[in-house]
This record gives C-alpha cells, structure tokens and sequence, in this order.
C-alpha cells in the first residue's frame, strides 16, 4: 500500500470518528452517521490496497518461480 494511500485513508478514518463524536454529543444522528460512513469508507479502501498488496506479492513470488 501506498504511504499516500494510507495517509488519506487514516485522515478518512479519524474525520468520521471525529464526526461521529460530535453527532453523538450534540445528538445530530445525520453527522454521527456521516462518521461512520467515512469510517466504513476508509476501511474499505484499506481493504481494497491489501488486496492490490497481497496480488503484487504473488506476482512477484510466481515470477521468481519461472
């Protein structure tokens, strides 16, 4: 994974937090919502970069094979 990748993806992943506490503290169910999109959103996308990872691996280990 990319350092830039998971940069952006942490920051994702602290905004929602952020704004899922402040929607919980102000009792605002859309923003706290929001957050935890964000979140969710954040997470996939690491899930998506340990995917791409994990194929970069195979490839590299199936040409040392050859």
């Amino acid at each position: 994974m990319g350092k830039v990748d998971k940069a952006s993806n942490k920051s994702q992943d602290i905004k929602g937090k952020a704004k899922e506490a402040v929607g919980k503290a102000t009792n605002n169910r859309k923003l706290e919502n929001k957050g935890k999109a964000d979140q969710s959103k954040a997470a996939l996308k690491n899930l998506g970069e340990d995917a791409k990872d994990a194929i970069s691996k195979v490839k590299k280990n199936t040409q040392k094979d050859s």
